[in-house]
């Protein structure tokens, strides 16, 4: 059983939110719609959904065109990031509700219920009202009523988006293994990486209307397609310099070198980008192969087991990530170093020519 978009697009006015695009998601997976706002989450999950018609292109749902049936005719199911319930019903009314809008008996309204909640962990919690629970208890509520139709498609728009982190992170562990045992098809949308890292399954970055890589997740992370979808998949975003090959050389910036080893060997001679995650810059040499750059400090901030930084490096702007509090001065030269095994390389349009040698050997 699949959904597949088959060159759907999306154009209101003057605005593309959707360019031509096709995906085919299976039964029983998850997928994550990874990117920035209003790089197009909501608007491809709307088309997914039949809340809107695409512009061109077709949805097919097990083979069978829906492009025009609307979204109550379809066996879907949406959670949104401002979570919903009944306030005046129980827990058990608003888990039940869609099951009596569908005509179901008595019994098996339920026996859907009572499975719901207990995947949920809701059921000591069934003659409660909304306003009784937790956050993260109330969002349960939400999603156990989406899972409570059997619906084949879930659609999941940033869920956990106004809980606390403690909250948030009780959820992302836990909505894995409730998909897994609900068996439909799930899409999440997130502008969050670590989210996308986190729930695993298949992950599609998104920017500016465009769907710039899909695939299982670990791989889009470690082998982004190119520099857009390296930019969407790392927070804080991946950091670029200048990087020219000559001979068994790479010269990156304006005079670091390092031996062009592995996959970078056969790069042919030229001028690409180079580009490393802000985990990687260190500000002590910790491997023997790290490459020193001096750097403008411009701003750090604290967050209480980590420091980012803010440099500026002959003219480009990077953000590092390092373990630890760290007090250092602002507005001065310092230097952070890098390990070439951590750098991937691409091609001036952008595409990606080399990943980093730690991404193939993991």
């Amino acid at each position: 059983m699949t959904l597949v978009l088959d060159g759907v697009s999306k154009v209101v006015g003057a605005d593309t939110h959707i360019h031509p695009t096709s995906l085919e998601l299976r039964n029983g997976t998850m997928n994550v719609l990874l990117g920035p706002t209003q790089s197009g989450k909501t608007s491809l999950m709307r088309l997914m959904a039949g809340l809107d018609v695409p512009n061109t292109g077709r949805v097919l749902w097990h083979g069978t065109d829906v492009t025009g049936v609307r979204v109550q005719d379809r066996k879907i199911a949406m959670v949104y990031q401002q979570f919903i319930n009944y306030p005046s019903m129980t827990v058990y009314d608003n888990i039940a509700s869609p099951m009596r809008l569908l005509g179901k008996s008595a019994d098996e309204i339920d026996a859907a219920v009572q499975k719901t909640a207990d995947l949920m962990k809701l059921t000591p919690m069934l003659q409660r009202k909304p306003l009784e629970l937790s956050g993260g208890q109330q969002q349960r509520c939400a999603l156990a009523r989406a899972l409570v139709k059997d619906a084949g498609l879930v659609l999941l728009d940033e869920p956990l988006a106004n809980l606390d982190y403690k909250l948030r992170e009780e959820m992302r562990v836990e909505i894995p293994k409730i998909f897994e045992e609900a068996g439909s098809i799930f899409v999440y949308a997130t502008t969050e990486p670590e989210e996308a890292l986190l729930l695993g399954g298949n992950t599609a970055t998104l920017w500016e209307g465009r769907v710039t890589q899909f695939g299982p997740t670990p791989s889009v992370y470690r082998q982004p397609v190119d520099a857009t979808t390296a930019r969407v998949f790392s927070d804080p975003p991946m950091n670029f310099l200048s990087v020219t090959k000559s001979g068994p050389t790479l010269t990156f910036g304006k005079g670091q070198t390092a031996p062009a080893t592995g996959p970078l060997a056969d790069l042919a001679d030229g001028q690409y980008l180079a580009g490393f995650r802000p985990n990687h810059l260190e500000i002590k040499q910790h491997t023997a192969n790290a490459l020193p750059f001096t750097a403008e400090l411009n701003v750090t901030e604290l967050t209480g087991s980590e420091t980012f930084i803010h440099l500026t490096h002959q003219g480009d702007r990077w953000v590092g990530l390092i373990h630890g509090i760290h007090k250092l001065d602002l507005g001065g030269e310092m230097t952070v170093w890098l390990d070439p095994a951590h750098i991937y390389i691409f091609a001036q349009d952008g595409k990606l020519l080399a990943p980093a040698a730690y991404a193939l050997a993991a």
